[in-house]
């Protein structure tokens, strides 16, 4: 079972895709117009019009030169977001992408679901297409080129729908369509009704090898495409974008694309860079590191609106750039996260990058125990784990002050906002002689006059002395 997805505005909306409301737009070919949007079209711009005309009749018209090599790009683009519903995914160029989804009706629960995702997929891309379901994979572009969206399941339906369709679906070049007109041959059934050796010998043996292979009657071999190891796409804008959060609408575009890409392969990244290009200077980027793997398209455009938001533009943005070069396996389904046993699970690791995403990078870290006796230095500053982590502290606080703050000695008893009371201790520590920053403290939990606890220590050394180093929570 194959399922044909025709991107039948493919040239256009490869500029048109990165707005929300484009002004009219117009694709440049040899000086005339190519194709054109629907408000050109109201205007009364038309493909085939000279470029001049086209301009007198919308003076605001947007105009650009048709770019093959960006349409080939974006079909490949699409090709790897839609190996994620099968392995077995062709090119039919210049427009169109084929499925092979017969193994994949039953994770899918069905074909109708598997279409609707297909369709939501592509709309949140950006792309207007038009699907069609058939036996064989020639059939399904037959149908999809015709505008029919019909789902076809058995051959017997096959052969009475394809009879129906023009011969302008075989893409021929015009000499051969204008022939075939002349003979009065409008539609596939009238084709295939005359003699095959007069067709034959007038048009070639390849023309009829395309008709049986359509109809079922030779088999009609598929090279299924490879997904890149690597991940990048491109929106070039419709005019050029000065407010950051403005670009979001065609970022999410291709976040969407990156997410399909990587359900395809398996795989999560941890650092993405979204690249904006300026007309002349250095382009701007943005790069969003993640704690854990991740492939969430939700995640992945929530972190880029936060730094879009606190980011100043020197210059007008022409094109973005979305790549993911480090991929890393992930498993299709996550694990909750538990905070503490009997808790509901917690996604830590997204709170940490939404966090980091707001406040800077620098501003949210991790901290690990180390095999160290001073307690200023029995923690370290880390990169934040995907877990919680969870640290036994005993009888120690886990505040501690940047420095050891001085106390009044009153009575021979220690004083912070009053009499200080010793309720534990001493725990003596020694250490540090081997590195020249060696400590000889006792330290005490005491309770402050309004219930507090706080951690005191008294110097051993010196001319001694009370300090105060933590705070119980």
């Amino acid at each position: 079972m194959w399922i044909a997805v025709r991107l039948h505005e493919l040239p256009l909306e490869i500029f048109l895709r990165g707005s929300s409301t484009p002004e009219p737009f117009a694709l440049e070919e040899r000086h005339r117009v190519f194709a054109c949007d629907r408000k050109a079209c109201a205007r009364g711009v038309r493909a085939g019009m000279a470029i001049s005309a086209a301009l007198a009749l919308a003076p605001r018209l947007n105009v650009a030169p048709r770019d093959p090599a960006a349409e080939t790009e974006a079909l490949l683009g699409v090709a790897g977001w839609a190996a994620q519903f099968t392995p077995g995914v062709a090119l039919e160029f210049p427009d169109s992408v084929l499925l092979e989804v017969s193994g994949s009706l039953k994770l899918f629960r069905g074909l109708s679901p598997l279409i609707e995702r297909l369709q939501k997929g592509l709309e949140a891309m950006g792309w207007s297409a038009a699907l069609a379901v058939a036996p064989t994979p020639r059939s399904a572009c037959w149908l999809a080129l015709a505008g029919k969206q019909k789902f076809i399941g058995s051959s017997a339906e096959l052969e009475p729908a394809l009879a129906a369709l023009p011969v302008g679906v075989l893409r021929r070049d015009d000499e051969t369509l204008a022939a075939l007109q002349a003979f009065g041959v409008r539609t596939l059934g009238e084709l295939r009704a005359l003699a095959r050796d007069g067709l034959a010998r007038r048009f070639g043996q390849g023309l009829l090898d395309e008709l049986d292979r359509g109809f079922g009657r030779l088999p009609d071999p598929r090279k299924f495409f490879v997904p890149p190891v690597r991940f990048r796409a491109t929106i070039e804008l419709p005019a050029e974008v000065t407010q950051a959060e403005a670009l979001l609408f065609a970022a999410r575009r291709l976040i969407v694309q990156l997410a399909g890409f990587l359900a395809a392969r398996s795989r999560g990244v941890q650092r993405l860079v979204l690249r904006l290009r300026h007309r002349d200077r250095a382009a701007t980027e943005i790069a969003i590191g993640l704690v854990a793997p991740s492939r969430d398209a939700e995640h992945f455009t929530l972190l880029l609106r936060e730094r879009l938001a606190s980011l100043s533009l020197a210059q007008a943005v022409r094109e973005i750039a979305l790549q993911a070069e480090d991929l890393v396996l992930l498993p299709g389904s996550s694990l909750g996260l538990l905070l503490e046993q009997g808790k509901p699970p917690g996604d830590w690791g997204h709170l940490v990058e939404r966090l980091r995403a707001r406040l800077g990078t620098e501003a949210v870290c991790g901290i690990a125990a180390q095999a160290e006796h001073r307690p200023e230095r029995a923690v370290a500053v880390v990169e934040p784990g995907v877990f919680p982590m969870k640290l036994d502290f005993g009888e120690r606080p886990f505040w501690l002050l940047e420095s050891p703050k001085s106390l009044r000695e009153v009575g021979a008893v220690p004083h912070h906002e009053g009499p200080l009371e010793l309720l534990a201790g001493p725990e003596r520590i020694e250490s540090g002689w081997w590195d020249g920053d060696d400590v000889a403290r006792d330290y005490f939990v005491a309770r402050t006059q309004n219930e507090a606890l706080v951690w005191i220590y008294r110097e051993r050394r010196g001319e001694g002395g009370w300090y105060l180093h933590g705070l119980f929570a």
